[in-house]
């Protein structure tokens, strides 16, 4: 037996001390939300996998510089790496590089966040939705794992998706940035998709909305006055609130109205609109943008020639000969053929002019801020800055949801509710950012 007055080695004392610093972070998220993915935890063996497998697939897309056209193979792609107790496979590998590139989001950046030594964190989200969620780190990227039904409907209209956010780079739809299944002996196996976090970066956000923009089971108790757990609320907590964009509330409904109806379009319903805000700094307020500025705003939002993805001007609609078609297989037609091109859509003024009307310029393009790895979700108002995203597109309007529909027309007679067809469900969606803008 040890001396009861003799101290353990350094190692050991080392250890104690990073134990407790960790331990102390754990109960703080745990506070806010979310747990670190540690040794303890029953995910951190998947996660660990999935990282090292994320690691090799982003090398490779490294070092294969992103395509000036994408081919039918590039979108049919499945590329299978094998590790020593797992495989990893990426699906579409090739596109999903080019939409990164679209977007700012270098390999390297990529890579160091998804890869980092760093725990990913798990949110534990009030969704009814059997799915796992993982942040990383830094919080910049969910990954999110999904049944083989909607990987499959997310791939089969892959190019649909590649032209929408092409005609319309300032789409307010969730950003895939990849999509992998991963394979774990002897049957083990999940699909999982990367996207951008719509509440990203989110230090200062003071509050968060999960929009369906119907009545029933649209209420979510808020947190404690006081605690920093992160609750994020629903339609009935927002009443009598009012998003207050000033010179881009037009613009922004008018995307609303886009991005709905091509979901519209796809059969799709249940889908959410994320809307989080936060206090403007005062120095963040009626900025005196010069036009230089504002030329390097919309570089760093979109990097218009950098991909294939995003040709021409951010915000103007491709001529209609541009882009990929969809899988003749797929049921759907492009938006390209449909009559998108006659709505209004968020353009800077003057496009294709020597001249631009640089005030008009300023106001389409104010929310593109060079500072923020996330500008096509954040919107600068005249008070706040707010934060705004669609996503959870992956449910089809078909005979389950048909019935559900029917069930609920029953039991909720005269108050609005989720299950509804597509076209009601995007103009309601429609209809409440119109009445809630201002």
């Amino acid at each position: 037996m040890e001396p009861s007055g003799r101290l353990p080695p350094p190692s050991q004392r080392s250890a104690t001390v990073k134990r407790r610093r960790w331990g102390g972070l754990r109960q703080q998220w745990k506070l806010l939300g979310l747990f670190e993915i540690d040794q303890q935890h029953d995910f951190y063996g998947l996660t660990c996998r999935m990282k090292e497998g994320l690691a090799a697939a982003i090398h490779t897309s490294t070092h294969t510089p992103p395509a000036n056209d994408l081919s039918d193979d590039d979108f049919r792609s499945k590329v299978t790496q094998v590790h020593k107790d797992f495989s990893l496979e990426t699906f579409g590998g090739p596109v999903f590089a080019a939409l990164r590139a679209s977007l700012g989001i270098t390999e390297d950046e990529y890579l160091q966040s998804l890869c980092s030594e760093s725990c990913y964190l798990q949110f534990i989200s009030n969704s009814k939705s059997k799915a796992d969620f993982f942040l990383t780190n830094d919080k910049r990227f969910f990954l999110k794992t999904q049944n083989k039904r909607e990987i499959k409907f997310l791939l089969s209209n892959l190019k649909i998706y590649v032209e929408h956010l092409r005609k319309f780079p300032h789409s307010l739809l969730v950003k895939f940035l990849g999509v992998h299944r991963i394979r774990i002996p002897p049957g083990r196996k999940k699909y999982f998709i990367v996207m951008q976090s719509v509440f990203y970066p989110d230090e200062r956000i003071n509050a968060r909305y999960d929009i369906k923009g119907c009545q029933v089971s649209r209420w979510t108790d808020p947190a404690p006055e006081g605690s920093q757990i992160i609750v994020v609320l629903k339609d009935l907590n927002f009443e009598g609130q009012f998003i207050t964009l000033g010179e881009e509330e037009e613009e922004e409904e008018g995307q609303v109205e886009i991005d709905t109806g091509f979901l519209e379009r796809l059969n799709v319903l249940d889908y959410s609109l994320l809307l989080a805000h936060q206090p403007l700094h005062h120095d963040e307020r009626n900025q005196n943008l010069s036009f230089a500025s504002l030329i390097v705003r919309t570089k760093k939002s979109v990097n218009p020639g950098s991909s294939p993805i995003h040709a021409g001007v951010p915000g103007a609609v491709l001529d209609d000969d541009a882009g990929p078609s969809p899988e003749p297989d797929s049921g759907l037609t492009s938006p390209r053929d449909r009559d998108d091109s006659t709505r209004t859509s968020p353009r800077p003024a003057g496009t294709g002019a020597d001249s631009p009307d640089i005030p008009d310029f300023r106001a389409q393009n104010r929310r593109l801020l060079p500072n923020l790895k996330n500008p096509l979700h954040v919107i600068d108002g005249p008070e706040q800055r707010y934060f705004i995203g669609i996503i959870d597109v992956f449910t089809v309007y078909g005979l389950k949801k048909r019935l559900e529909h029917l069930w609920k027309s029953l039991r909720h007679h005269g108050r609005s509710f989720s299950t509804v067809s597509p076209q009601e469900y995007s103009g309601r969606l429609r209809g409440w950012v119109r009445d809630h803008s201002q």
